[in-house]
């Protein structure tokens, strides 16, 4: 891997950090040939959600059925060694029943004290299966729990473990029934990644690895204290001004306020806020790590702008009347830094 010398001139330690991001690299393409023994033909599926975990967020899986979104993140939690746990999301499910509760226990000695017990949250990884399906009141328990990783109790804060992550998955057709996440929820998610269908060689493959007698396993790569570290290396990884530049002109671009395009001013209702800048500053470092670079380009923006942003803007009425989708708006935005 050649890596300029102002590049690593500019970074504190430059020979430490090459060699973090090397090994980082070699675990990395274990972990990606591993899961792919799991799952097929959902490469850029695959590494959006990995980008997510090493940006130390959560991500949002919307596809339909059968694309293997559980059994993505199930292979995960024993790839990446993490406590994983799965809630099934339904509308008579309760808050308690994801962050716990406190129960009332009487002694031998006839004394009462209340004791909680930790509900499923509590974990490493957590999978939110059909999070659309809870209602508004569950959705709200799970959000202080995502961003402050930590949940309220009778007045009582329970810290999260450490590292914390929410793999929420979503079905896009069958809505009847489903309660909409909030805005303030869904700028909570580093990611929205869109599922899409396998292509037809990945098809094939799979037909012949799962219908068979035997069922590939996977076994566990890393563990929670290598992605900490990776989470850290990651902040220390350098940002050059134009991709800087970049990350705050295309996100300022999507808010009708600030745009200079008149395609935003009239279609958009409202874009994507400061944490939108912040989760693509993230991202786009771990691409780049990820690629065995040690600095992100102007690409690398570019190429996670969509799974970035598209959550975190919505269009008006007349807009959608038209036919206007979020893709073609951010294709708009992207468009100069092709």
């Amino acid at each position: 891997m050649s890596i300029p010398e102002s590049v690593v001139s500019a970074t504190e330690g430059g020979e430490n950090i090459i060699r973090e991001v090397e090994r980082l690299g070699d675990k990395m393409r274990t972990v990606r040939s591993t899961i792919g023994r799991i799952i097929f033909g959902q490469q850029e599926v695959v590494d959006q959600v990995l980008i997510t975990l090493l940006a130390g967020g959560h991500a949002l899986l919307i596809g339909v059925p059968g694309l293997a979104k559980t059994r993505l993140v199930e292979t995960l939690g024993t790839v990446m060694g993490l406590d994983d746990k799965r809630v099934q999301f339904t509308p008579d499910l309760m808050p308690a029943d994801i962050i716990g509760a406190e129960v009332l226990e009487e002694s031998e000695s006839g004394r009462r004290s209340f004791r909680f017990i930790p509900g499923p949250v509590f974990c490493q990884l957590l999978m939110a299966d059909e999070i659309n399906r809870a209602s508004p009141r569950t959705q709200s328990a799970l959000l202080q729990a995502m961003q402050e990783k930590q949940v309220s109790v009778a007045g009582t804060r329970h810290m999260l473990p450490n590292p914390f992550h929410v793999l929420a998955t979503q079905n896009p057709i069958e809505q009847e029934g489903t309660y909409p996440l909030p805005e303030a929820q869904l700028d909570r998610f580093l990611m929205q990644v869109d599922v899409t269908y396998p292509d037809l060689e990945a098809e094939r493959r799979m037909l012949l690895a799962t219908t068979g007698i035997e069922n590939a396993t996977v076994s566990a790569v890393m563990n929670a204290e290598d992605l900490l570290a990776a989470q850290r290396l990651v902040r220390r990884v350098p940002v050059g001004e134009s991709v800087m530049e970049a990350i705050l002109g295309l996100v300022r671009a999507g808010r009708p306020e600030t745009s200079q395009y008149d395609e935003v001013k009239k279609a958009v209702a409202w874009g994507p806020g400061p944490r939108a800048s912040q989760a693509l500053m993230l991202a786009v470092r771990v691409r780049a790590l990820l690629d065995g670079r040690l600095s992100p380009s102007i690409d690398d923006v570019v190429a996670l702008a969509a799974p970035t942003l598209r959550h975190r803007m919505a269009l008006n009425f007349a807009a959608r009347a038209d036919g206007v989708t979020i893709e073609t708006v951010i294709a708009k935005l992207c468009s100069p830094y092709r």
